[in-house]
């Protein structure tokens, strides 16, 4: 049971490695292609926003086919796709390749979090959610470090190369160990009309704590997106070396990965998940605003430091409390849509925020009070529906 656990969440790392690995590269690979400022942003966005679609398609085909073969399906289509970028000779050829890469890399999370949350008991939810969460964050810091030293080492042609392999290790993996995931429900029971599976599907995300999940991945989202927007901004700014952004987001991931593995991961079982939410939510507004204030570099990687423990509060939390209140045949949908606001948030914060100013303070300060009338929304929204409950009982 315990390989297995592991063998998942390397699973899950490898996954994400897809998307940080990327990361650092394919702006100056359009770059390079002779693409302009337009068609280099547009490079970068267009991952995020076909993606979206590849999540609310795989949450569709998980349910009905199980999380194994979308899974095994998505790692072998993306490392083909990948393969695609040494043979792109211009700004239009990569868009294609772009929109292929995206719908086909949103098959992989929502399929390897429905494989995850399928094998995990029901009180050890949250605790599991907090190991995949350590997985993701040492793909975000693994994942751009070596994307850098590839480039600088072997060329960019066999970066893409080694990516490629590294996703058709992971279907191997999947093939030789990953548990066999179950259909849904409505496919072990012939009697049950699609309809009537569409209709229970709307009603479980019509629950209150599923769109809590849904809102506050979207809020996180956001604030990360502008967050990766500014900081680089402020740091060239101030006159940092150039390596200061990303070891202050790796200060970030090292803390949250911390609080994954570390004993302090049963707090996610044991306590409310909207409470470590808001908890959690709070620390990033604090963060970011702190952030917006600073100009010394030491004061502001003790703050990075703090916005990665509200990180940490938020991920796995916000996915148990989804994975709490969502029936095991809806789990494949319901995580296609958490992933696809996850994106849709990146790419709001980093692309909205962006159009709306190029000041990083004000950017920051921004995605801060976003984020609090998030939290306050959330706040009202419980007390009403509290007070709602206790008249009825009256």
């Amino acid at each position: 049971m315990q390989k297995t656990r592991w063998l998942l969440n390397g699973i899950v790392m490898i996954c994400f490695m897809d998307l940080f690995v990327q990361l650092p590269v394919m702006g100056p690979f359009a770059q390079s292609l002779g693409a302009g400022s337009f068609q280099i942003g547009l490079a970068v966005g267009l991952y995020s926003l076909t993606n979206m679609l590849g999540n609310m398609i795989a949450g569709i085909w998980i349910d009905r086919f199980g999380g194994k073969p979308i899974l095994l399906t998505g790692l072998l289509l993306t490392a083909s796709i990948i393969l695609l970028y040494p043979l792109v000779q211009q700004p239009t050829h990569l868009l294609m390749v772009r929109v292929l890469h995206g719908l086909s890399g949103g098959l992989l999370v929502p399929s390897a979090f429905t494989l995850v949350s399928r094998y995990a008991s029901g009180r050890g939810q949250g605790r599991s959610m907090a190991l995949s969460g350590a997985a993701v964050g040492v793909a975000a810091i693994v994942g751009p470090a070596s994307a850098g030293i590839l480039k600088a080492s072997v060329g960019l042609d066999r970066l893409f190369m080694s990516l490629s392999g590294l996703l058709v290790m992971g279907a191997i993996l999947v093939w030789v160990g990953a548990p066999k995931s179950t259909k849904g429900k409505e496919e072990e029971a012939g009697s049950i009309r699609v309809r009537e599976s569409r209709s229970a599907f709307l009603a479980a995300i019509r629950q209150k704590s599923v769109i809590q999940s849904y809102f506050g991945a979207f809020s996180l989202m956001f604030a990360m997106g502008a967050l990766t927007f500014s900081l680089p901004l402020k740091v060239d700014a101030l006159g940092f070396p150039v390596q200061t952004a990303g070891m202050m987001l790796s200060v970030f991931g090292v803390v949250a990965i911390c609080m994954f593995l570390l004993p302090t991961n049963r707090m996610f079982d044991q306590g409310s998940p909207l409470k470590l939410s808001l908890a959690g939510g709070l620390l990033v507004i604090i963060s970011l605003f702190a952030l917006s204030l600073m100009q010394h570099r030491i004061a502001m990687f003790g703050v990075m430091a703090v916005y990665g423990l509200g990180f940490a509060l938020l991920f796995p939390s916000l996915n148990a409390l989804l994975v709490k209140h969502i029936a095991s045949e809806h789990k494949g949908k319901a995580f296609g849509l958490f992933y696809a606001f996850f994106s849709l948030g990146v790419v709001a914060g980093s692309s909205g925020v962006g159009a709306f100013t190029e000041n990083y303070d004000t950017a920051l300060r921004i995605a801060a009070i976003f984020l609090l009338l998030s939290c306050g929304l959330l706040i009202v929204w419980q007390f009403v529906r509290s007070g709602r409950r206790i008249i009825a009982k009256s």
